[in-house]
């Protein structure tokens, strides 16, 4: 059984037992965090594709850490006018494990 779900503007394809690193969500290492976005689910025969989502279907995970991601450099520069500008970026995350799928 595997569902699509959307959280932080992005689409994940996860099923149970999964971990996946999603942007990131309030609460603390060890808590339960229920997805509520789901777009598509399947159950190894059947699929059910919403309209824009699934009624009463949720996916449960867990939280296991948060974390920042790599650093990247954001860097700005006009040629021929002196101008250059440099900046660093990490994004928060949060590593969720989901525990259950319920259609």
């Amino acid at each position: 059984m595997y569902a699509v779900v959307e959280t932080g503007g992005k689409q994940y394809k996860v099923s149970q037992g999964d971990v996946i690193s999603v942007e990131r969500l309030s609460g603390k290492a060890g808590e339960k965090v229920a997805l509520e976005k789901i777009l598509m689910i399947n159950d190894g025969n059947k699929t059910v594709i919403g309209n824009p989502v699934v009624k009463s279907a949720k996916v449960v995970g867990e939280i296991v850490k948060e974390g920042r991601g790599e650093k990247i450099i954001v860097f700005k520069m006009k040629r021929r006018k002196n101008y250059r500008r440099t900046r660093g970026h990490r994004q928060t995350y949060t590593s969720l494990k989901i525990t259950e799928i319920t259609a």
